[in-house]
């Protein structure tokens, strides 16, 4: 960096004829202008100016380095120029991963508009519920549903979400609300599994977060299916507002626990680097924020879903 800036600063210096008109046009002293130039000269080991109170000359040296310096930078500028009208239009491929059934109702169907808008953007889009490595699988978006804490990621908040635990009216006429966390332990509690091992469901009590092991007689790694077996008055389950929002306002299904409600668990969309991110990139992750961001997006999936 120090290299490019004294060369920058010597063509500048010819080009403006004295330090002073330089250091102006950079908004410094004229000293430091000509402390670049001395830096210059010294890598060099050449005298590449000829300077007195009064006037600027070249060197041989001099004249033959400037007319190099001035195809470098004017090469520089062109490349610069060159990325930046490729990077005008988003184009490439895409691999973005999301939970299943939040990919199901909340991505697949809006990629045929975004990639409308994005005639030369392909995108393949895997749905599973484990965590991707996003790096060592080479994900370009991973949408996740979490806290993303001490997460190495570089993560862009789309959406609010609040996971909620709900049963049937009929599941709780018979079994009863459950009012403590403690009271758990006497309800059937529908559980997903991932890779062989039970999610616990995650509450804040009092001015912590706990995470508990919940007991039921039935355990999926597919969360639709878990809610299904909710609306069928089978247990209580540990859901995201997106999923289960239609159901709680056509009545059902019902909240319980609500006042232990975890903070944190809202819709990110996660990369692995921040700087000299490809448009496609962008484009995809701002076309998700904004199609979120509509205010009757949530609702007309509520209506959609509660019609169905």
């Amino acid at each position: 960096m120090a290299k490019f800036r004294e060369i920058s600063t010597f063509v500048e210096v010819v080009a403006r004829g004295s330090l002073s008109a330089a250091a102006r046009a950079e908004g410094i002293a004229p000293a430091m202008i000509g402390r670049r130039l001395d830096a210059l000269e010294a890598r060099l080991g050449v005298k590449l100016l000829q300077r007195t109170t009064r006037r600027l000359a070249l060197t041989d040296e001099g004249a033959a380095f400037l007319e190099d310096c001035q195809r470098i930078l004017a090469e520089m500028e062109e490349a610069e120029a060159a990325v930046s009208e490729r990077s005008a239009h988003a184009k490439g491929h895409l691999l973005v991963s999301a939970p299943a059934g939040f990919g199901r109702q909340h991505v697949g169907p809006l990629l045929p508009s975004f990639l409308a808008e994005h005639r030369e953007v392909t995108v393949n889009l895997n749905l599973n519920d484990r965590v991707v490595d996003v790096v060592g699988e080479g994900v370009d978006v991973a949408i996740r549903i979490a806290s993303l804490g001490d997460s190495n990621l570089v993560g862009v908040k789309l959406a609010d979400n609040a996971r909620v635990v709900v049963a049937s009216p009929a599941y709780l006429k018979r079994h009863g609300t459950p009012r403590t966390l403690a009271e758990l332990a006497r309800h059937n509690c529908l559980a997903i599994s991932s890779e062989g091992s039970q999610r616990g469901w995650t509450f804040r009590d009092g001015h912590k977060t706990v995470t508990l092991k919940v007991a039921g007689n039935m355990v999926c790694n597919d969360g639709e299916v878990l809610h299904d077996w909710a609306l069928d008055g089978k247990g209580l389950a540990w859901r995201s507002m997106w999923e289960v929002g239609a159901q709680i306002e056509a009545g059902r299904l019902v909240t319980v626990l609500d006042d232990y409600a975890a903070p944190g668990n809202d819709v990110y969309a996660v990369f692995a680097q921040r700087r000299h991110l490809p448009l496609r990139i962008r484009a995809f992750v701002d076309f998700l924020r904004r199609a979120y961001a509509q205010p009757n997006y949530w609702r007309k999936e509520i209506e959609q879903r509660a019609e169905a």
